[in-house]
């Protein structure tokens, strides 16, 4: 292969990001350090996580159960810290009145007070960081072959390169982590168990749906699994601030 298609794959991975992130983050600085803590957070988590599981690797067999107890330990300790990292923005807002500060910054160059969008885009910016590290530690990080003339197939998915497989399924993760955030948070926020367990469960059927790619011309079948798992949680997120936008024009309507 060439550049180009090392680019190519890169852009398929990260490109939906890096549009969220121009038209959308990039516009307010505090996006821009959400999105960048964030993104610095999950990568040290799994750095943390492969560290775990460098004793154990490579795995000298051809079961499936320990590939599932390895995703099933790292998402459960990845949605631990998404709690975490819920409370840590919880704690920053009120001990350091994070919004009487924001709103203090929009009056003092006479932009718009914090709205319930700007915390929704908070929210958004958290799950890009998250999704922007997924990316990078197993997209990008595999890369630096396909920027080559050639390009490596595996033999249990030779319809498609392997750097295309590694692409695709970076995007769709990217879109996950990134809305389930929104939903995450909200979920916190509103004491809403339906958005609680959303989140976690959506995470853990993707993770164990990439185990699909193990058996021959799996990712055939894994690849879409992947995508509708996307969709179901971009679609539920949409829905989700749909109904709090619906309630809060209602509230101000009636107050």
């Amino acid at each position: 292969m060439t550049v180009i298609a090392g680019i190519g794959y890169a852009l398929i991975a990260l490109g939906p990001s890096l549009s969220l992130f121009v038209s959308v983050i990039s516009q307010k600085p505090f996006l821009i350090l959400t999105v960048l803590s964030s993104t610095l957070l999950w990568l040290i988590s799994l750095i943390v996580l492969s560290g775990v599981w460098r004793a154990f690797l490579p795995l000298k067999t051809t079961a499936w159960w320990p590939y599932a107890i390895l995703i099933i330990t790292s998402i459960a300790f990845q949605e631990g810290l998404r709690l975490l990292f819920w409370k840590v923005y919880k704690y920053v807002e009120i001990m350091v009145r994070l919004e009487d500060i924001l709103d203090a910054f929009a009056d003092k160059v006479s932009k718009p007070r914090l709205f319930l969008t700007d915390k929704m885009q908070i929210a958004l910016a958290g799950g890009l960081g998250h999704g922007a590290a997924h990316a990078v530690f197993f997209c990008l990080s595999l890369l630096t072959p396909a920027f080559g003339r050639a390009t490596f197939f595996v033999d249990r998915c030779s319809q498609l390169p392997f750097f295309l497989i590694s692409a695709l399924i970076a995007l769709a993760f990217v879109t996950i982590h990134t809305f389930s955030m929104v939903i995450a948070f909200n979920g916190y926020a509103e004491g809403n168990k339906v958005d609680q367990i959303f989140v976690p469960v959506v995470h853990m059927v993707a993770g164990m749906v990439t185990l699909i790619n193990l058996a021959s011309g799996g990712c055939v079948i894994g690849i879409p699994l992947l995508y509708f798992l996307a969709m179901l949680t971009l679609m539920h997120c949409g829905k989700m601030v749909w109904r709090r936008l619906t309630e809060n024009r209602s509230r101000q309507s009636g107050s």
